[in-house]
């Protein structure tokens, strides 16, 4: 018999087994899990569900049915055959490739194997497993199906009170029950109305049962505005149903418009409200780390009319350092909720380590939570808290007079970019030519010039000129060449000049950028702007790798700078306009321009609502253009339902002066109301108007 023969004798009843058992096992499981679905979600969801759970079964059947293959039946052949002596091997081995010995023990096998079974090898059924959970799968499946559902029990109708007088040969609703089915996440038990007027949360299921006298033909449901609902018939009832999706007004037509028009009845849907979140503690929303803290727990509560998730998301940022090293990290974590669903409490313990917030950072954080409602939750973000880890300061400088103001300007970040850029340059410069290599060195260096400009703005400028160099031809003067060299030229003042009279009496108040630094890190500014100059020379003269010792020392300066994060402002009074004592009470008013714009109507979109509220007043309107207005406006409308039912009645009734005036009435309501305006000054009495007479003004 050949291997490939032998192979498929020997494991066919094995994998035939194993595909039995696997299948014995999921299924109970896979039947009780499709039941609970049917029972809470319906038949579809449940067909779904054991669709997917039969792919999924015989997904594992055939992936255990594989292990079962030449490797296991050796080793299985070996362990229950001793006779096979170890050799079982042998059997599947090519003979050509086998020895005298070896073949002469393969023709052995061959005699031995022939004395068993191939069934003896298969695994064994798992023989108390599958009867505990058959039984247990059907004692499921049975209190599934026996259990009583709520919208199961018996339907008690009510007396309909439809105010309608009977009719010999036309139906009439003479008994009536409204069933509120709500959504499963509220968590609310089902209801009878015994009336047709109800409000139920969105999502909720209604189903109206309807009794006539004498029995009608063919009645339905008349939503307004909508397609009508058909009634299917169960015995004496008449049955509807619909999901409530959105507020409508309906009626109940029993005779097919033979009779006379019945009520309008009214259905609000009662919109699921989002979650409210808010901040329980710490009550500010800024606070600062104590001395010794290492933690820190916010705690935020969250309502909801229905129930707020047991998980939530907490948003951490982080922003560690300050100027140019300043780095952000935002990270979400799951927090769990304590407390009842519709009231949670959140208390996240933020370990400073774990999240790697340290001296001179900020921890902001956020709360998202979500609510019960399915399919589709709703998520509300919470308010943000700060939580301020204060560096350590330098001891301010004294005697200054200023308001202070944590700002740094933008740019203090290039720096370290011009010494990225010449390392960068410095690195190629072997696959560069030479002239290449000392441009793009000299535009470094341009930046260089750039930044030192900037820089040297918060120093009045003094640093913007180079320094002079030493030259060959120049005239050297030295303070020991052995003559007098003068006193300082000083030009002469002249009286009444500004810039004199302060340098000599007094010091300016003009403000320049050098006003917002104090003393101490001006110094410092200044080093760094000579250490800019210097590796800008460097830099223009194509020499990038002398130049990084001087824009290294720049930066370092820099940093210093940016400990001293304060600029100080002066307080400055109000600048006033000068006022021209000239024309200063006496009531001169040539060359002042009234600027009185023109009245102008406001133009409202209520053009159809105004004019049907004149026209009721008078006789027969159009209310075709009345209702598309409704239909457009009614988001803003405060109830758009009984607008429309007022103009149904109208409709219905045009002689009614009480349906006319209750529509009248809902149109004022809905109208938009004018803004209010600029009341007019009251006009001037006789002394007034001699005064504006003297002085050539308008009475």
């Amino acid at each position: 018999m050949s291997a490939d023969a032998l192979l498929s004798t020997w494991l066919t009843p094995s994998r035939r087994r194993v595909r039995l058992d696997m299948l014995l096992l999921g299924l109970p499981v896979l039947l009780l899990a499709g039941a609970l679905v049917w029972r809470v979600a319906g038949l579809v969801p449940a067909a779904i569900l054991l669709l997917l759970g039969a792919g999924l079964l015989g997904t594992l059947v055939i992936r255990r049915a594989r292990r079962f293959d030449q490797r296991w039946l050796v080793r299985r052949l070996d362990a229950s055959r001793a006779d096979l002596e170890d050799s079982s091997a042998l059997l599947f081995a090519d003979p050509q490739a086998l020895g005298p010995l070896q073949r002469l023990q393969r023709a052995r096998l061959d005699q031995r194997l022939g004395q068993g079974m191939p069934e003896e090898l298969a695994p064994d059924w798992s023989r108390r497993a599958i009867p505990i959970l058959w039984i247990i799968a059907l004692l499921g499946i049975a209190a599934l199906l026996l259990w009583p559902r709520g919208s199961d029990k018996p339907v008690v109708l009510a007396p309909a009170s439809e105010g309608i007088a009977a009719k010999p040969g036309i139906s009439r609703l003479v008994a009536q029950n409204l069933r509120i089915i709500p959504p499963a996440y509220t968590g609310l038990p089902l209801r009878d109305e015994a009336k047709l007027d109800a409000r139920a949360p969105l999502g909720s299921r209604l189903e109206w049962t309807f009794r006539f006298d004498p029995e009608a033909s063919a009645p339905a449901l008349l939503p307004l505005g909508g397609a009508a609902v058909a009634l299917r018939r169960d015995g004496d009832h008449w049955i509807a149903s619909r999901p409530l999706d959105a507020s409508f007004l309906y009626r109940v037509d029993p005779a097919s418009g033979r009779g006379p028009l019945p009520p309008l009845h009214r259905i609000d849907g009662v919109a699921d409200a989002p979650p409210q979140v808010k901040l329980i503690a710490p009550a500010a929303s800024l606070n600062m780390v104590a001395p010794g803290q290492r933690s820190w727990t916010p705690i935020f509560a969250a309502t909801d009319d229905y129930g707020v998730a047991a998980t939530a998301r907490l948003r951490i940022t982080l922003a560690i350092g300050e100027g140019e090293n300043i780095r952000f990290t935002e990270r979400e974590i799951a927090v769990s909720g304590s407390g009842p669903a519709r009231d949670r409490r959140f208390a996240p313990r933020l370990d400073f380590g774990a999240l790697g917030f340290s001296a001179g950072g900020d921890m902001v954080v956020q709360i998202i939570v979500r609510d019960n409602r399915a399919p589709s939750p709703q998520e509300v973000r919470g308010p943000s808290v700060i939580l301020r880890w204060p560096a350590a300061k330098a001891p301010e400088s004294g005697g200054l007079q200023g308001m202070v103001n944590t700002t740094l300007p933008a740019y203090f970040r290039s720096q370290r970019q011009i010494i990225i850029d010449a390392e960068a340059l410095l690195k190629r410069k072997r696959s560069l030519p030479a002239d290449k290599y000392l441009s793009q060195s000299n535009g470094i260096g341009n930046d260089q010039k750039i930044l030192r400009g900037r820089y040297s703005q918060f120093l009045g400028g003094e640093s913007e000129g180079e320094p002079s160099l030493p030259t060959a031809d120049a005239d050297g003067h030295g303070e020991g060449d052995g003559h007098d060299h003068g006193p300082p030229v000083v030009t002469p003042n002249v009286f009444g000049e500004k810039e004199d009279v302060l340098a000599e009496f007094g010091h300016p108040h003009d403000e320049s950028p050098a006003s917002s630094l104090d003393p101490e890190t001006r110094a410092i500014l200044k080093q760094a702007v000579d250490e800019m100059w210097q590796s800008e020379m460097q830099l223009k003269q194509g020499r990038p790798d002398l130049a990084l010792p001087f824009a290294y020392k720049a930066l370092r300066f820099i940093k210093e700078v940016q400990q001293a994060t304060r600029i100080f402002l002066s307080r400055v009074g109000p600048e006033l306009p000068p006022i021209d004592p000239a024309r200063r009470m006496t009531g001169k008013r040539e060359g002042i321009a009234g600027h009185f714009e023109p009245l102008v109507a406001v133009e409202g979109d209520d053009g159809p609502a105004a004019a049907a509220w004149r026209g009721l007043a008078q006789g027969p309107v159009s209310l075709g253009a009345l209702e598309g207005w409704a239909r457009t406006n009614a988001a803003r409308l405060p109830d758009p339902l009984a607008l429309s039912g007022a103009i149904d009645a109208v409709r219905r009734d045009p002689a009614c002066a009480a349906c006319r005036d209750k529509l009248r009435a809902q149109l004022w309501m809905a109208m938009e109301r004018p803004q209010g305006g600029v009341a007019r000054r009251r006009p001037a009495d006789a002394a007034g108007a001699r005064y504006l007479g003297a002085i050539g003004g308008r009475p």
